[in-house]
């Protein structure tokens, strides 16, 4: 297993260190409305209304997944609360996609709560055959936070599973090693998705710098473009988690890089009763979700999350939207191509991801930052999820 605890000193002497500030959170929802009509609609849509989801997903299908040639290969890195748990789901759900590994990073709980969360998920989905990794415990420099508060302590709602898997299922192979020799084999085959502080995925670039060059694209989850912040004042969670790890990540992959961040995710939110549907599908997998997801909708009620949210309240599965990105390659209908950074010094901006308007930083590389998706195309994708 790779420590980050062995690149400390090396970063320490090139870094500023900066006090972290309050407040934590990632995924925003509230709780159900109490619009009956609508929430009957969207029942209907998830219970009565089989032959019109089984004819739109099965043309959705042979459109995206026609043939096992076009199979995807995903490599995930998490720190598995309840949205990288929707994510993990969605993907899991999607025919001609392959999951070549997940890879687990501290982040919304401790990292064996996230080890044993993302087994979970895989054995509600009957897909155990899946290898997880357990990887950095803290982030490069600082004393590592987490979203307790929103996603519960254990990062899936507090739910009581008696029957969750050991963590002995977890591989013996370190998390940043597993990723490193997973590229190597697949050169140009692999998508990174990263949903979770990026700690692990700097790590790898740091231990084998022509990582990144082998990857087919990187999508994440996290940043901001508007200084909105939802874990400090103008940080997203998983940057703001370990500001050094995004930084070199936004600065030293070359790959395709494709990022949703907090405001687009808080922009392309789903209604309330689309998600009463989506809970409402009678499969073990939609009621796996349901006790998940009632701690996050319960939080979502504080007078901080209201503050945190951009454009008013909805069902927001940040990471899925990240995740659906690497899934669907026309699910994307609008980006900005920019280059960016993060901020590491400051008591207010640490963590905030810049976006390089006017081109001053002479930045060769950049990224797609999404502006736009097609949303039908994303509810069918979470709706295949709880099948």
């Amino acid at each position: 297993m790779f420590s980050s605890a062995l690149f400390r000193c090396t970063f320490r002497g090139v870094f500023l260190r900066r006090q972290r500030t309050g407040g934590l959170t990632k995924t925003r929802s509230k709780g159900p409305p109490t619009d009956k009509p609508l929430y009957q609609g969207y029942q209907e849509l998830a219970t009565a209304s089989h032959s019109f989801q089984e004819t739109s997903t099965s043309t959705y299908n042979q459109r995206h997944f026609s043939t096992e040639a076009s199979m995807k290969k995903l490599l995930v890195d998490v720190d598995c609360g309840v949205d990288d748990a929707q994510a993990i789901m969605m993907a899991l759900a999607a025919p001609g996609v392959q999951i070549l590994g997940i890879t687990c990073v501290q982040g919304n709980t401790s990292i064996d709560n996230v080890c044993k969360n993302v087994l979970r998920v895989l054995k509600v989905c009957k897909h155990q055959e899946i290898p997880v990794f357990r990887g950095a415990t803290k982030a490069l420099l600082e004393q590592t936070v987490s979203a307790g508060e929103f996603h519960g302590k254990d990062g899936l709602g507090d739910a009581p599973d008696p029957d969750a898997p050991d963590l002995d299922l977890v591989q013996k192979e370190g998390a940043v090693s597993a990723m490193i020799r997973i590229v190597n084999a697949n050169p140009g085959e692999v998508s990174l998705v990263a949903t979770a502080p990026l700690t692990n995925v700097a790590l790898a670039v740091k231990l084998d710098p022509s990582f990144p060059q082998k990857l087919k694209g990187l999508y994440i989850m996290g940043g901001n473009t508007d200084s909105r912040g939802n874990t400090t004042v103008c940080g997203e969670f998983n940057f703001a988690a370990d500001p050094e790890a995004a930084y070199i990540v936004l600065n030293e992959f070359i790959c395709p890089v494709y990022i949703a961040t907090w405001e687009f995710t808080c922009r392309s939110k789903l209604p309330w009763e689309f998600c009463d549907g989506w809970l409402a599908q009678d499969t073990d997998k939609a009621r796996f979700m349901k006790q998940i997801f009632k701690h996050s909708m319960e939080s979502s009620h504080s007078e901080r999350v209201e503050k945190e949210l951009v454009d008013g309240q909805g069902f927001i599965s940040c990471d899925s939207y990240a995740m659906a990105a690497a899934i669907d390659d026309t699910y994307i209908t609008e980006t900005e191509h920019k280059a960016v950074t993060v901020e590491l010094a400051g008591n207010c901006c640490r963590g905030m991801m810049v976006v390089d308007h006017l081109d001053i930083l002479k930045k060769t590389h950049k990224v797609r930052i999404l502006k736009k998706v097609d949303l039908e195309r994303f509810k069918v994708l979470m709706m295949n999820a709880l099948k």
